[in-house]
């Protein structure tokens, strides 16, 4: 095989569904439930935790928390994006997830708002990570005609754990099963895994050739195929490679504004309106059902599984359209469709016209659509930039896009719910309308059509 080229790529998109896919998105994926097993705990339990028998929050405060766990995550992609783009996905992968059961086991120990706040954002620190090295090597790993219902899929399990949190939080939070000072620091600690899942994940071929690690990459390569069962590689495309060092933060900062300015912008808008639609509304709900329909604490969980259930399904049912529609088409009506059903219930709830379980309902509504398109976002700047700097320019666009639109948004929705005022609430359901419409509108001007092409098509690699 001639060292500067390699039909690699070809290989891995020719490659048909197998036991090999199948592990790949449980080993990945487990990292999103997880998430949304623990986040969606501690988010049932924002009532419980203003008892003085447990923290003695406010919702200013519990809305604080969370905004410092977005801090983490952000803070968290932004190291782990370049260390993956550096030394590997594979290796991050561990590294990431010790972060994140650190913060979670840390998390059940707190004592009063600054530990709490301290340990929630370590996990953040940790799970931001995640979204850095696990997109790229989801994308790396599988074929073209399936990367968007693949991607999609694997980003919807963390609605998943948030189902089985929600659920969980029923007992955990039943002072009759357990003392109200013990049954949110057992909720805590429930995100506990079994890292081996992830020891059958190999590197990223493409990544390693990128490195000029050529032999390792063929190897990878031919034991992926043993599994997934590949054939002869005569009459593949071959891309030529040259390994070229990693470049530092801000020169890839450099190259995302510069050399693919419209890429950026559309990834800065997908994701910042997402961002401030599930932390500011999905994530301060339990605050709305006990102020507004004075649904006890301990029953918020009921509610939540029916609005996690209807977010995994979003993406899960709606994934196959972003590879038959297509990207564009897709991403503009689910963005759009969001901000219009979300006008709808932001003025129903105004005039008083939801109980706990219509407005349960028309949320489910919201993020049956909405699941697919802040998933979509994650596809989006996963396949439109180089291999080179694919994890990095995943972890700064999720950081920037996030702390534009996620982490004062919990806060502030913490306050508005304190004031009790239907109008100020509605008014912030609102805003998150309008981004929704702007980033529809951005998609429809700037998506790129990525849809069952290779990567290398989408974006030739930096070295080519």
């Amino acid at each position: 095989m001639d060292p500067s080229s390699t039909s690699i790529p070809a290989r891995l998109d020719r490659l048909g569904w197998s036991r090999f896919h199948v592990l790949l998105i449980a080993a990945l994926g487990i990292a999103w439930l997880l998430d949304g097993l623990e986040v969606t705990i501690v988010g049932a339990m924002s009532g419980i935790l203003e008892s003085p028998y447990t923290l003695h929050l406010t919702p200013s405060d519990i809305g604080a928390v969370a905004s410092f766990y977005i801090s983490g995550a952000v803070t968290g992609a932004l190291v782990f994006g370049g260390l993956a783009d550096r030394f590997g996905r594979r290796r991050i992968f561990f590294i990431t997830m010790i972060c994140y059961l650190s913060g979670v086991l840390l998390s059940a120990c707190s004592w009063n708002f600054g530990s709490f706040a301290l340990f929630r954002m370590l996990t953040g620190f940790g799970i931001g990570g995640e979204y850095a090295a696990v997109n790229s090597a989801i994308d790396e790993l599988i074929p073209a005609r399936l990367r968007g219902r693949t991607n999609l899929a694997v980003n919807g399990t963390y609605w998943l754990g948030a189902a089985l949190g929600g659920m969980l939080t029923i007992p955990l939070l039943n002072p009759a099963i357990l003392p109200i000072a013990l049954g949110w620091r057992l909720g805590s600690i429930l995100g506990i895994a079994v890292l081996a899942l992830r020891s059958h994940v190999p590197e990223s071929p493409r990544w390693l050739i990128a490195q000029g690690r050529m032999e390792e990459a063929e190897h990878i390569m031919a034991s992926i195929e043993q599994h997934a069962g590949g054939g002869t590689s005569e009459g593949l495309r071959t891309i030529p490679v040259r390994s070229a060092p990693n470049s530092g933060l801000r020169a890839v900062v450099r190259t995302l504004f510069s050399r693919y300015p419209s890429r950026t912008f559309l990834v800065l808008v997908l994701m910042a309106a997402q961002a401030f639609l599930y932390n500011a509304l999905f994530f301060t709900y339990t605050l709305v059902l006990v102020r507004f329909y004075a649904v006890p604490p301990g029953q918020g969980g009921y509610f939540l599984v029916t609005l996690a259930i209807a977010n995994f399904l979003g993406p899960l049912l709606l994934g196959r359209f972003f590879d038959t529609i297509g990207r564009r088409i897709m991403l503009t009506v689910t963005y759009a469709l969001t901000g219009i059903l979300l006008a709808a219930t932001a003025i129903l709830f105004l005039f008083g016209m939801l109980s706990a379980m219509t407005q349960t309902l028309t949320w489910a509504a919201i993020f049956f659509v909405a699941s697919a398109a802040a998933s979509s976002a994650y596809l989006t700047v996963s396949e439109i930039f180089p291999v080179e700097m694919r994890a990095r320019a995943i972890a700064i666009l999720y950081a920037f896009g996030t702390a534009i639109g996620g982490i004062a948004a919990p806060w502030i929705f913490g306050h508005l719910i304190g004031t009790g005022s239907r109008a100020a609430i509605s008014g912030g359901y609102a805003g998150a309308c309008v981004l929704m419409l702007i980033a529809a509108a951005v998609a429809a001007r700037f998506a790129v059509d990525a849809e069952n092409r290779p990567l290398e098509d989408i974006t030739p690699p930096l070295s080519s």
